[in-house]
C-alpha cells in the first residue's frame, strides 16, 4: 500500500478505505467516506459521478493527517469535530461525550410525555443534568416547540459547547446553560428531569474500548466505586425540582436496571417504564413520584 494519496476523488476515497482496512479499523468504508467528504467538501454522489474530480494538495494533506489520527485510535467523530444526534449536527469538545445512538432511546422515552405536557399546559420545562453537548435537551427542544430546557454541567467547556450547539441548531432562545454540580445551583421546578450520568464503575474505566477510554472525558464516564453514585444524588435531591406530575428519565448501564430501580424506589419513586436500546439492552428508566 502506497503512503501517497491520489489527487482525484474516487481513487482518493478508495485509497483511504484501503489504508484503514489494512489497519483493522472496524468500519473502514464509512470512516474513509466521512473523512474524505468532510475535508474535501464533497458528497457521496460526487464520488460516484465525478471520480476524477481533482482534490487540491492541501486537502489531500488534511485527509492524510486525519487518517493518521484514525489509525492512532482517535474516533472518527472526534476528528471531524461533530456528531449527528437525533437529526442535529452537534459539535464535540474535549470535555463532552460523543452523543451516541443509544442515548436517543432516552429522547424517545421522554418525548411523548414532553409533547403531551406542552400541549396541555402550553409549556414543558426540561432539566438536562450533565448536558455535555446539549444533545438530550436540544433533541427534545427540536421536537417540542413549546418546550424550554436548562442544561446543567460542571464543565465550563461542555457548557460552552452546548451553548454553541444551541445557537447552531436555532434553539438558543429556549436553552439555558447552567454551571452547577448536579442540583447545587438549580432553581425552580421542571416537568422533565433527564440525565445520562456517568455510570461506569471507577475500576472498570481501564477496561473500556480504547476509543472510549482514551478520548472520552473520564469525568463523564466515572460513576464512582459501583457506578451508581450519580443515581443516588439524583434520587435524593430531585424531588425539590420536579413538578408534581413530572417524570425523571435516566440512562443506565445495561446491567444496572435493578440497582437503579431500588435507589429510586427507596427515595419515594416508582418505575413508570423501562426502555431497551437498539441492541435490546436495558438503557433507560423513567420514574415518577409515588410508591410502587
Amino acid at each position: 500500500m502506497a503512503d501517497t494519496l491520489p489527487g482525484t476523488l474516487g481513487p482518493l476515497l478508495r485509497a483511504a478505505r484501503e489504508r484503514l482496512a489494512a489497519a483493522g479499523v472496524a468500519d473502514p468504508a464509512l470512516d474513509a467516506r466521512l473523512i474524505v467528504e468532510h475535508f474535501s467538501g464533497t458528497t457521496r454522489t460526487q464520488a460516484i459521478a465525478e471520480p476524477q474530480k481533482a482534490v487540491e494538495a492541501d486537502v489531500v494533506a488534511a485527509i492524510d493527517a486525519a487518517l493518521r489520527r484514525r489509525l492512532a485510535g482517535e474516533p472518527v467523530h472526534r476528528i471531524l469535530g461533530y456528531r449527528e444526534f437525533y437529526g442535529l449536527r452537534l459539535a464535540l469538545s474535549p470535555e463532552t461525550l460523543e452523543p451516541r445512538p443509544d442515548t436517543e432511546t432516552l429522547v424517545e422515552a421522554v418525548l411523548p410525555f414532553a409533547s403531551e405536557t406542552a400541549e396541555r399546559l402550553g409549556e414543558c420545562r426540561i432539566l438536562d443534568l450533565g448536558t455535555g453537548t446539549g444533545a438530550i435537551a436540544l433533541a427534545l427542544l427540536s421536537a417540542v416547540p413549546a418546550a424550554t430546557a436548562t442544561g446543567v454541567d460542571i464543565s465550563q467547556d461542555a457548557l460552552a459547547t452546548a451553548t454553541r450547539n444551541a445557537e447552531q441548531t436555532g434553539l438558543a432562545g429556549r436553552f439555558e446553560a447552567l454551571h452547577s454540580d448536579w442540583f447545587a445551583k438549580v432553581c425552580g421546578r421542571y416537568h422533565v428531569i433527564a440525565a445520562n450520568p456517568p455510570y461506569i464503575p471507577s475500576g472498570d474505566i481501564g477496561n473500556l474500548q480504547d476509543e472510549v477510554r482514551d478520548f472520552d472525558p473520564h469525568r463523564a464516564l466515572d460513576g464512582g466505586v459501583d457506578g451508581l453514585g450519580p443515581y443516588r444524588i439524583i434520587a435524593a435531591e430531585a424531588a425539590r425540582f420536579l413538578e408534581a406530575q413530572g417524570k425523571i428519565a435516566v440512562e443506565i448501564g445495561h446491567t444496572q436496571r435493578n440497582e437503579v430501580k431500588d435507589i429510586f424506589t427507596a427515595a419515594g419513586y416508582r418505575l413508570a417504564r423501562a426502555f431497551v436500546d437498539l441492541g435490546g439492552n436495558d438503557r433507560v428508566l423513567v420514574f415518577e413520584q409515588g410508591k410502587p
